[in-house]
């Protein structure tokens, strides 16, 4: 009990401490208003500079209002993402993602079965047990919503909803994905055991909770850290400690026997992809 309310105070002043740090930077869009001289534009040529523009993660305006929509615009993105598989970036992407996650099945056993066999993470899954990983992935964005509410920083209050509406997506996807491949958890197994057959060999429990592919802690981590990451990548160190966070998390949800690395590396690939090519983008 001790530890929880200690992990739950640190949090608490983490998040506290990020927002008064904090302080919105100027979007694009106001530093041309204030230091350019307005330039005529026909229709057609601004037609064609806000069709072919990429938007600046700062220079998002979210609201409660405008969620609904941008979470059903991020939903037809994703799924329709195989159409764009034509694209050199895409399809180069999409490649790496999956031969490395090819990769990492194919080690799977053999990193299990080092990582559980030693006692070398008890104090580090002790700090990152599945509870306070996922409390904090919570946490961040509902505590750094509330606290720009109290300082009327609609910038702050924004970056929460990006987080939000990231994981919105985060999930859906991860519980489709769990639903197909039921893989069984590592925990499953022995600490020595061979960890064969391990996809389609578990019964889903509500919302795809028993199956271990892909880690939704990972996905939610890596999407989280990279709104913060983006929107206040002004300071340097923003994304240093995002980044460095999210893996912490990602990690734990292996040496805890959670799940395997190539459930953690997909998660964490396709949680940043969601934010920074979606959520991020529009």
């Amino acid at each position: 009990m001790v530890r929880r309310s200690g992990c739950s105070r640190l949090a608490t002043l983490s998040i506290l401490g990020i927002a008064l740090i904090f302080s919105p930077a100027p979007t694009r869009a106001q530093e041309i208003s204030s230091d350019a001289p307005a330039q005529p534009q026909s229709s057609n040529s601004t037609y064609s500079h806000m069709a072919h523009s990429v938007v600046d993660p700062e220079d998002l305006e979210v609201s409660w209002r405008k969620m609904p929509a941008r979470f059903l615009h991020d939903e037809k993105d994703m799924w329709l993402f195989p159409t764009k598989l034509g694209e050199r970036k895409a399809w180069i992407g999409t490649a790496i993602v999956v031969g490395g996650t090819a990769v990492f099945i194919k080690e799977d056993p053999p990193l299990e079965r080092k990582v559980r066999q030693t006692d070398i993470f008890s104090e580090y899954n002790k700090v990152l047990k599945s509870s306070i990983s996922g409390g904090l992935i919570t946490v961040v964005p509902v505590g750094f919503y509330a606290l720009s509410l109290i300082r009327h920083d609609s910038y702050g209050q924004g970056t929460a909803l990006l987080a939000g509406e990231a994981v919105a997506n985060d999930a859906v996807l991860m519980i489709v994905l769990k639903t197909i491949t039921r893989r069984a958890r590592p925990s499953e197994f022995p600490p020595n055991g061979a960890y064969n057959d391990t996809f389609f060999a578990t019964h889903n429990s509500v919302l795809g909770k028993g199956s271990s592919f892909p880690s939704g802690h990972a996905m939610m981590a890596f999407s989280v850290a990279d709104v913060f990451a983006q929107r206040y990548r002004h300071h340097k160190w923003v994304p240093y400690v995002a980044y460095t966070l999210a893996t912490a998390i990602s990690f734990s949800r292996v040496t805890t026997g959670a799940h395997f690395p190539s459930d953690v590396f997909i998660g964490a690939a396709t949680g940043f992809a969601i934010a920074h090519f979606d959520v991020l983008r529009h």
